[in-house]
């Protein structure tokens, strides 16, 4: 079943394409990536995805409901963590996790133990009573993915999830959002850290200039297979060299490599 489905998804801003005709779709039980560099419409196509912009043109759907006709019926079934997520400072840890409850209409009935269980699931049972003012980084991103948990959604879109993280951090986060996946959840994330991405997804897309210019599985990206929406079929090309690059190489082939030539331009002067 498609949880996530983008038709045609355009942003512009004035004359300044943003997003333009993105498509994809990303099943049930799926971790995909959505990769490209900065400025590459990355938070913008997410923003849409969960409703917090309006699309110029295009469509998204998340568990068959249209974000733009049935926002309250499609946020309901996820959870969104941005890249700096906002939270109520004066609140406790438990207590920003009751908040996030009561706004989705969790049960009384079984919630402080569902409480319980987040807070040491990420390690925050020590600093549960504490004001989430005093909390570092790597803690507010923790508090915040489980403030996204706590009403169980069926799709959680994360935009860099492990920036803040120490690599404990990372990988019980890593982690979790894989052991989500196995239970039916679906994840969409955006990462600069390509490893994680070859690691961990099932399917990668990259965009850049807010197109997408590739999309499948790390072998179909390797063999450079064009993967298209509409058919079945797709073409294979590229040696078996490159069918033996890694993530970040073919990133960097398929985006451009124009800091690395201004470097060197830069380091050959006198």
């Amino acid at each position: 079943m498609d949880m996530i489905v983008c038709r045609e998804l355009t942003k512009h801003f004035g004359e300044f394409k943003a997003v333009e005709r993105m498509e994809f779709r990303v099943q049930e039980g799926e971790m995909f990536g959505f990769l490209g560099p900065n400025g590459a419409g990355k938070t913008t196509t997410i923003k849409m995805l969960t409703g917090l912009l309006n699309p110029t043109s295009g469509s998204a759907e998340i568990g068959g409901f249209d974000i733009q006709k049935n926002p309250i019926q499609a946020k309901a079934i996820f959870g969104y963590i941005p890249d700096n997520p906002f939270l109520y400072e004066k609140l406790s840890g438990s207590e920003y996790l009751n908040f996030i409850a009561d706004l989705y209409s969790v049960s009384k009935a079984g919630r402080s133990q569902k409480v319980s269980d987040l807070l040491n699931l990420f390690e925050l049972q020590e600093k549960s009573a504490e004001l989430i003012q005093g909390y570092s980084r790597g803690m507010r991103q923790k508090i915040a993915l489980a403030g996204a948990l706590i009403h169980q959604p069926k799709v959680i879109f994360l935009d860099k999830p492990t920036v803040g993280l120490d690599p404990r951090g990372a990988r019980v986060m890593q982690d979790i959002l894989r052991e989500l996946c196995h239970r039916g959840t679906t994840v969409f994330m955006s990462t600069h850290i390509l490893e994680v991405a070859e690691r961990m997804c099932d399917r990668i897309a990259i965009i850049n200039r807010g197109s997408m210019i590739a999309q499948g599985t790390m072998e179909q990206i390797r063999s450079r297979q064009t993967v298209s929406e509409n058919s079945d079929s797709s073409q294979i090309s590229g040696s078996d060299s490159e069918n033996q690059k890694s993530l970040e190489e073919i990133f960097l082939e398929l985006t451009g490599n124009d800091d690395q030539a201004d470097l060197i331009r830069f380091l050959g002067k006198k």
